[in-house]
């Protein structure tokens, strides 16, 4: 059974990593699939390839989402493309790690403006589609450090802690009108970006997780395909980690 068959998702920054394994799990149940790259064109066109298998519609767009001007003319061209949204994935993000002795200006607001604004610019440019449709799904990732925080994060922390609020008032603005908004708050999962971490590091963190391993980018992509489905359909304004039980 395909969950979301005929159903447009958009999700920002998908040619690696978690955004990927988001892509790949939702157009393998059906979905038409639009997503934005920065720079990664080759990454982005592999997506389309390894996508096609599926049978749906799926096209790559270079946008930046923490521009405001950006987002919107994404989101007018994927209407065009596509004829409608369903799903929103905000999934698009940075990391620029320092002690707050070390972090300056520049750090703090470049991962302010990619992780926290971006979300702010694409759910006002795809505000309207949903309100007309009287339906849709907003599906904004965090992080469990956004909820207890991590030395060295403040700025990545400020970002993500920024999504839930921001996500919890946008499901009691928009509730009334069948439009839902909910956090997912990944903890260590194993990505290309992890791969570069030492094994020693590595280990400090899964010992630190009761399931005793990292998360992988499918384990997130289960639960947004949950919250992009109609099985999800009385769930809003919730925050649900995906840590394998480290923040329990």
């Amino acid at each position: 059974m395909k969950l979301l068959e005929n159903k447009t998702v958009i999700i920002t920054g998908a040619s690696r990593g978690i955004g990927k394994g988001i892509a790949l799990v939702l157009a393998s149940h059906g979905a038409n699939i639009a997503f934005t790259y920065s720079k990664s064109v080759d990454s982005a066109n592999d997506l389309i390839k390894e996508m096609s298998k599926f049978d749906v519609n799926c096209k790559a767009y270079q946008s930046d989402a923490a521009s405001f001007e950006d987002s919107q003319k994404f989101v007018d061209q994927v209407i065009e493309d596509f004829g409608t949204i369903d799903v929103l994935i905000n999934n698009a993000g940075i990391t620029k790690d320092n002690l707050l002795m070390r972090m300056n200006e520049d750090d703090f607001d470049k991962v302010i403006e990619v992780n926290l604004k971006s979300v702010f610019n694409m759910v006002k440019a795809t505000q309207r589609t949903f309100l007309k449709n009287r339906s849709g799904s907003i599906i904004n990732i965090s992080s469990i450090v956004g909820i207890k925080g991590n030395a060295g994060q403040s700025n990545y922390a400020a970002s993500k802690a920024g999504i839930i609020g921001f996500s919890k008032s946008i499901a009691l603005e928009l509730g009334s009108r069948n439009i839902r908004s909910n956090v997912v708050a990944p903890g260590f999962i194993q990505t290309e970006m992890t791969d570069k971490l030492n094994q020693e590091v590595v280990n400090q963190w899964i010992s630190g997780i009761p399931l005793k391993r990292g998360g992988t980018p499918t384990d997130v992509a289960n639960l947004c395909l949950f919250l992009s489905s109609d099985l999800s359909s009385f769930i809003t304004g919730q925050v649900i980690n995906v840590d394998g039980g480290m923040l329990t």
